[in-house]
């Protein structure tokens, strides 16, 4: 059965006191509106509709950015959640299937419990997603029959028989796209605050024939955002959650609480991470790597074998080849750092291309802008590069060149060559000790003055 997502991030989030839309802010290095869609993909969804409002325009950018399929629908008016999802109607006008309705400020619904709704699916009409609540509130209850849901019923107007219920609506649900849209058609705006509700196509759906039940996930799936604080406590089960799927997955945290993962960090088994590592977003690690203490990295790929810091910083489009060294101190931009060289450090690799068994040597520079444009450097295989050089680009030093410690590089190395591009030494005789005479002298006779 086809799939389609419809994820609702029309609302203001006024609580969050912020100009940037609600679901704008993130967690994991990710827009909360991400993660829901990062669950939903598990479904292989057709089509994906995002409902936008406030702050549209910036939320629909960050849409696309992360995927230019992702259809955009606008909810002009906020007048309840049955009408955001009706917006999403003239986009699958055509679509046959399944639809799951999702929402931009409820990060943590997994994947597993969505493909629970899916199997639900095929025996009843509507599901919805419930959770047995530790504090039930003022939660809308999801009135059961058996294995139906009659009704969904908010706790104002809810018996006191009713409000001991404590399986409670989380606002996720599914069903297929023309009898939930049909649905939905019917929904009225009869209540005291004029909107229309979508959980209220349970109670039409019973009335009509149709069948609804609830599938029930873990009250910790349907943590909403709505306040910095609760963006803060997001953001720390977020790391937990990853630092524990990390450790499942074979990879050695030295010290988990220490380590911060992005929402698309990719680690492979056997990797080791030391204390103090931040990984930015769309970082992949191969088996059997280590990032050591206080590395931060982001846009990167390490493979297998290969180490970074400590105190290394990989940027983006740094591509580290296996058994590759980069060391502490040294800075990694859009270049690849071949099999098994080494910058040991004090280095900042911009822009480059260095060779298989290159070695780096301590406070080599890529000078790589010159105030409009960026060049690249090149540096072959086995090359050595000696301390203190800099690299002007765009320059190229060949397979086994050499270049002195100190050197201006300006002009391209053959391959085997020596360069050396330094002033020549001249030593001064006694020199230094005239001078030094001179300049304490010039300041004691400003000590006098009160200079």
């Amino acid at each position: 059965m086809a799939t389609a997502l419809i994820l609702l991030a029309a609302g203001q989030g006024s609580r969050m006191n912020s100009d940037l839309p609600k679901v704008l802010h993130q967690i994991g290095n990710a827009p909360l509106f991400a993660h829901g869609l990062n669950a939903g993909a598990a479904l292989c969804p057709e089509r994906t509709v995002v409902v936008v409002g406030h702050g549209g325009e910036q939320v629909a950018a960050a849409a696309r950015a992360m995927d230019d399929t992702i259809e955009i629908a606008t909810q002009t008016e906020q007048l309840g959640t049955a009408h955001a999802v009706l917006q999403a109607k003239e986009a699958l006008k055509d679509f046959e299937g399944d639809v799951f309705v999702l929402y931009g400020d409820t990060p943590f619904i997994s994947a597993q419990t969505l493909e629970n709704m899916q199997s639900a699916r095929a025996t009843h009409d509507v599901v919805v997603l419930g959770f047995e609540a530790a504090d039930a509130g003022r939660y809308g209850r999801l009135v059961m029959q058996g294995d139906k849901l009659a009704r969904i019923v908010e706790f104002k107007d809810a018996t006191e028989e009713e409000r001991a219920i404590t399986l409670c609506n989380s606002g996720v649900l599914c069903g297929d796209a023309k009898t939930l849209f049909g649905l939905l058609s019917q929904v009225g705006n009869d209540n005291a605050s004029g909107e229309y509700y979508l959980p209220d196509v349970v109670e039409i759906a019973w009335k009509t024939g149709l069948t609804a039940t609830s599938v029930a996930c873990d009250e910790s799936e349907t943590l909403g955002v709505n306040t910095r604080a609760e963006l803060a406590r997001a953001e720390g089960l977020f790391q937990a959650a990853k630092r524990a799927e990390m450790l499942e997955n074979g990879v050695t945290l030295v010290a988990p609480e220490t380590v911060f993962f992005s929402l698309d960090t990719y680690i492979g088994r056997d990797a080791v991470i030391d204390p103090n590592v931040v990984f930015g977003p769309n970082v992949t690690i191969e088996s059997g790597a280590r990032i050591k203490s206080f590395s931060h990295l982001e846009g990167c790929h390490v493979s297998t074998g290969a180490d970074a810091g400590p105190f290394a910083r990989l940027r983006p489009g740094a591509e580290l080849a296996n058994n590759a060294h980069v060391g502490n101190f040294v800075e990694v931009k859009n270049a690849q750092i071949g099999e098994g060289t080494k910058v040991g450090h004090l280095t900042y690799i911009g822009d480059a291309d260095i060779g298989d068994g290159a070695n780096i040597g301590a406070g080599t520079i890529t000078c790589n802008y010159d105030g409009v444009f960026k060049h690249r450097t090149t540096v072959g295989r086995d090359a050595f590069i000696g301390s203190n050089t800099m690299l002007v680009a765009p320059v190229t030093v060949g397979t086994e060149a050499m270049t002195a410690s100190g050197s201006v590089i300006t002009k391209d190395v053959p391959d085997g060559a020596l360069a050396l591009a330094r002033a020549k030494q001249e030593n001064k005789p006694m020199l230094a000790v005239k001078l030094f005479l001179k300049l304490r002298a010039l300041k004691a006779k400003k000590a006098e003055k009160g200079q």
